[in-house]
């Protein structure tokens, strides 16, 4: 079998409950029909419940703590992915492939030596910060800025996907294709948005699905587009969001939470609904497909190991990885998934103490999050929205000491989701020794992970 070509998808804070597979509501019938053919994950869980740090784990396999890109604050730099990290883009380019990035990129957003074209990306099509208006966007292609041209940005992503795929269709391409849908700004096309306006639905939610649906249309179509090219056999084809749904009003005070499952949580929150991501595969030569379901646990971080084992190839040993090959699971063959997993995140450094969880198995600890480690600077977040639209505007990443705070810790949490997926029941109370040996383990984790975060400072 020859190489596979490799399309990995990805949303925005988009949730399981945002599928028409899992909610009448939505108008998914693309998405749907790939989950009838593929393979489908249930307990797929993204590195992180916000978007740099899933992204930069996604790109390395390996935990975000160790990349640099731990935040969303690009006017601090905190959303740096550290120049000596080996991107998954980087592998593939040395392996012959055609390398490309659609979309959002959001793990530099300052800086020449953070661009997409330098951290192994042969062709970026996209924007690099962390949101941008459908209508009037801002993107470039290979940092030439691209004259906006009347298009709704998420119908824009899609046919530069079926373009990079018609031009490079004679050799083995690498594609990460990067909606921003469903994230805000909440806009979709009148005529989109037509179908789900209703009295028990806030106008916000209105807005995410018709953004949803007009994703699932690009989508139908480049699969429709792999299918005439006669690729799609050989294409590993991979959609994912990148966290959980934001369930907290937008801008204008648009109303954003919505039906996710019953999942506890949603984005910025490591409860299942800011965590747990949806994932469908497909690629029928690879012994994906079917329509079968995968029940074993799947991290962000097994991505590049398994990408780079489906090319039949692996990372040099002397990268240490956070993340295995579960290609042999994923076949039905017996390989391993790792049982053991950890997420942390906060503003600005992090702290062991707020918004971590563990899990082992079947058992997860969750250290709640505490409101006042989760507060960001008014000023910085203008900044960073500003210089989104207007990066010609920046100098410098901000130098001056972080907002002080005073965190205090709340109490741990343990869950068994077999019995309890939506974390309803809180068990930390009848079993003291489970917890004290998982507080103990996320300790550990913490202190090895900062070792070489401190490295990218």
């Amino acid at each position: 079998m020859s190489k596979p070509n490799i399309v990995f998808v990805m949303a925005d804070d988009m949730g399981y409950g945002d599928f028409g597979l899992f909610n009448p509501r939505v108008r998914t019938p693309a998405l749907d029909q790939f989950a009838a053919e593929g393979v489908c994950l249930t307990q797929h869980y993204s590195a992180a419940p916000v978007c740099t740090p899933a992204r930069a784990a996604l790109l390395t396999g390996r935990y975000p703590h160790r990349t640099g890109a731990i935040e969303m604050r690009s006017v601090r730099g905190l959303d740096r992915l550290a120049l000596d990290e080996r991107t998954v883009a980087d592998f593939f380019r040395s392996l012959g492939y055609a390398t490309g990035l659609v979309g959002k990129w959001h793990t530099g957003v300052y800086g020449d030596a953070w661009h997409p074209n330098r951290r192994g990306f042969d062709e970026f099509t996209g924007f690099r910060a962390g949101g941008m208006d459908y209508f009037d966007w801002r993107i470039e292609r290979n940092g030439v800025p691209l004259p906006r041209d009347g298009r709704y940005l998420t119908d824009l992503f899609g046919a530069e996907a079926i373009d990079f795929v018609r031009r490079h269709r004679g050799h083995p391409f690498f594609l990460s294709l990067h909606f921003n849908a469903p994230h805000t700004p909440l806009q979709a096309p009148p005529e989109e948005v037509e179908p789900f306006l209703a009295p028990d639905l806030d106008r916000g939610v209105s807005l995410i699905y018709a953004m949803v649906r007009r994703m699932d249309q690009r989508i139908g179509e480049l699969r429709a587009e792999l299918r005439a090219l006669g690729l799609e056999e050989n294409t590993l084809l991979l959609f994912t969001s990148d966290n959980g749904p934001a369930l907290y009003d937008a801008e204008g005070g648009m109303k954003q939470d919505r039906f996710n499952c019953g999942f506890a949580g949603g984005k910025g929150n490591v409860l299942e609904g800011g965590i747990r991501v949806p994932m469908i595969l497909h690629w029928p030569e690879g012994g994906l497909a079917g329509g079968r379901r995968f029940d074993g646990f799947v991290h962000f971080t097994d991505w590049l190991p398994t990408l780079l084992a489906a090319a039949g190839s692996a990372p040099p040993e002397a990268v240490r990885l956070d993340g295995v090959n579960v290609l042999p699971a994923l076949r039905g063959e017996g390989g391993r998934v790792n049982p053991v997993r950890f997420w942390q995140w906060n503003r600005y450094t992090p702290l062991a103490c707020c918004n971590a969880a563990m899990r082992d198995g079947d058992w997860k600890l969750v250290r709640p999050l505490v409101t006042e480690a989760m507060k960001t600077s008014p000023e910085e977040y203008r900044m960073d929205r500003e210089l989104e639209m207007h990066p010609e505007r920046f100098r410098d990443i901000l130098r001056t000491p972080e907002p002080a705070r005073d965190v205090k810790p709340l109490p741990p949490a343990l869950y068994n989701l077999a019995s309890d997926p939506n974390e309803a029941h809180d068990l930390a109370a009848t079993d003291p020794e489970r917890v004290r040996r998982m507080s103990a383990a996320i300790d550990a984790w913490f202190e090895d992970v900062e070792k070489d975060r401190q490295r990218t400072r």
